[in-house]
């Protein structure tokens, strides 16, 4: 049958006229399939999700009341466009508490976002022309490299490594990529290593920033959550880091709000106001409700100290089991999530020779299920976001996840 007109047309950003017609099985959907064949051939054995990327609590209540307080407002039912004043003064007075950022103009400096994820979506239309190139590290979270593509742009990638802290060496950067690049994308706490920036580095690359002419995108999804006298450290607390880059903030993983889709994105101002003109050409703004909500919320950090502990009484636990069967384990100073190698083989059993062939053993045999990185490494992502009400089940829980993992010996 000749291919109808309708296939022809569609762009070559998502696969020209070939889109759809070639089943790609990506690493997220490999992985559930793998859990739902586990949980059907063993019925009666609970499957621990380790892999989760997203709070496993609601709300704070009264995060909660407040919004359904807000949500009965007449007033607030209109376009928010982008964002109401009230929350930019909130998330101001929230980076200069928490992160000792002082100074952030809210009327200038701060935008809301429906989210961070749409917020690195709408970046590149802003800076990206054909040919342009956005550094991003390696693995990271795609976003800014997808819509980079999409807008004729390229992606460089600089590897994370274990030697050097999961920080990008920016030196190996090659000179010709430098010449053609505009952004620059950063994530700590990060995501999926769990590794932690420092001053020093940050310091780092505002001069290297500087002295290359490249925008700063930090992306600081998880910069309150971080643990063990650790100090929630912002990109923007560095001197002239404001001159050279902008910084997100998000209230999902912080604050438990995942599905609510609201943050900021924070810094230098013509940066900001370019992202408000493509923004404003993109949506109308998040429900006032959830914005005021929000502002309560970032008014009480108190609330994300409290998740923190408990992340950090999970991964003490998940490290030191982890360690016991072979691992090279160290808990996180930051984030949900733990990264490890994976071994080569299990005793008398199979041998691995990716993350991925790792991690489809251990929803297969042992009814866990992680998430595995082989971008700089075979490495898999452990989280401690796993559903657990209170300090008994999270014990249960990891008792179990030793006891499964105990029953292979692991060849490193």
């Amino acid at each position: 049958m000749a291919m109808d007109y309708i296939q022809q047309l569609f762009a070559n950003r998502i696969g020209g006229a070939e889109f759809g017609l070639k089943e790609e099985i990506y690493k997220f959907e490999k992985i559930k399939r793998a859990k739902r064949a586990a949980q059907k051939e063993n019925p009666n054995t609970e499957l621990i999700d380790l892999g989760v990327g997203e709070p496993d609590e609601q709300a704070d209540e009264a995060v909660v009341a407040r919004l359904a307080e807000e949500a009965g407002q007449l007033e607030n039912r209109f376009y928010a466009d982008n964002g109401i004043f009230e929350f930019q003064q909130a998330a101001s007075a929230y980076m200069k508490t928490v992160f000792g950022v002082d100074g952030l103009d809210p009327e200038t400096e701060i935008n809301h976002v429906i989210g961070s994820k749409s917020a690195l979506a709408m970046l590149p239309a802003a800076f990206i022309n054909p040919g342009d190139i956005t550094i991003m590290p390696s693995p990271c979270y795609p976003i800014l490299g997808t819509h980079t593509k999409y807008y004729g742009g390229e992606v460089v990638s600089i590897p994370l490594r274990e030697e050097n802290s999961f920080l990008p060496n920016l030196q190996e950067i090659e000179k010709e990529s430098l010449e053609k690049a505009k952004l620059l994308y950063l994530n700590y706490p990060n995501n999926p290593t769990g590794a932690v920036a420092t001053k020093e580095f940050f310091e780092e690359v505002v001069e290297f920033a500087r002295k290359h002419k490249l925008i700063v995108v930090h992306d600081a999804a998880y910069a309150a959550l971080v643990f063990d006298g650790e100090q929630p450290l912002s990109f923007l607390s560095i001197p002239g880091a404001k001159e050279v880059g902008i910084e997100l903030h998000s209230l999902s993983k912080s604050f438990n709000m995942t599905g609510w889709r609201i943050g900021f994105i924070a810094g230098n101002e013509k940066l900001i106001k370019a992202f408000r003109t493509v923004k404003d050409n993109n949506d109308s703004g998040q429900f006032i409700a959830i914005q005021k909500a929000a502002s309560y919320a970032l008014a009480h950090p108190e609330i994300t100290e409290k998740t923190a502990l408990k992340y950090a009484r999970r991964h003490e636990l998940l490290a030191n089991i982890l360690s016991e069967c072979g691992f090279t384990a160290e808990k996180p100073k930051g984030s949900f999530f733990l990264y490890t190698r994976i071994p080569k083989a299990v005793e008398n059993g199979q041998s691995f020779s990716s993350a991925e062939e790792f991690s489809q053993y251990l929803i297969k045999e042992h009814l866990i299920s992680t998430v595995p990185w082989d971008d700089a490494g075979p490495y898999v992502r452990f989280s401690v976001t796993f559903q657990a009400n209170g300090v008994d089940e999270e014990i249960r829980v990891l008792e179990e996840v030793r006891s499964r993992l105990r029953s292979s010996t692991f060849i490193f």
